[in-house]
């Protein structure tokens, strides 16, 4: 049995966005619903991964439940609310659908350490429109795109105040341009 399950049915608001600066960024996931606000602590790469993930679902929700496939894209505020507590850090995330009430929902399970029965995790349920989730989705590469540029030699990030090595450079390129 879950240590916590926790749900937002269905969320006000969604959001994935981070704090500091490139190489040294915290990432966040947070939803509300009335009062309730939860925030929950990710990796990059996790919230680069559920852009893709809804995308892709929302194209195929597009063919299978043409009926909720037309809304209006939606502009909203994306940026993270106070305070930054999360409930925990993310070990996995999926993504399910509520076809009754035309819903995405985002389910994210606790990491826990590898001694810990996977059953203890917390689990936390977002039930998102798809609208929503779209502009999540696009939220997030932009979020992701903020961070520290990539080498386009070794695609390994290139800190501003340290010198960039990139072994494919192979010794004949003193720096890498970026166009």
């Amino acid at each position: 049995m879950p240590k916590r399950s926790l749900e937002l049915n269905p969320v006000t608001r969604i959001t994935a966005d981070a704090v500091g600066e490139p190489g040294h960024r915290t990432f966040y996931v947070q939803a509300r619903k009335g009062q309730a606000l939860i925030t929950l602590l990710c990796e990059k790469e996790q919230v680069q991964a559920l852009g893709v993930a809804i995308q892709q679902m929302l194209d195929e929700l597009k063919t299978k439940y043409p009926k909720g496939a037309n809304f209006m894209q939606l502009q909203m505020d994306m940026t993270l609310e106070e305070p930054l507590a999360p409930e925990y850090r993310i070990g996995q995330m999926g993504l399910g659908y509520d076809e009754d009430h035309d819903l995405i929902v985002l389910v994210a399970r606790e990491l826990v350490p590898e001694d810990t029965n996977e059953e203890e995790a917390s689990v936390t349920r977002f039930f998102c429109s798809r609208a929503q989730m779209e502009a999540l989705s696009r939220h997030t590469s932009d979020v992701v795109s903020r961070g520290r540029p990539i080498c386009p030699l070794c695609q390994k990030p290139i800190d501003k105040d340290v010198e960039h090595f990139c072994p494919r450079s192979n010794g004949h390129a003193d720096e890498v341009v970026f166009a």
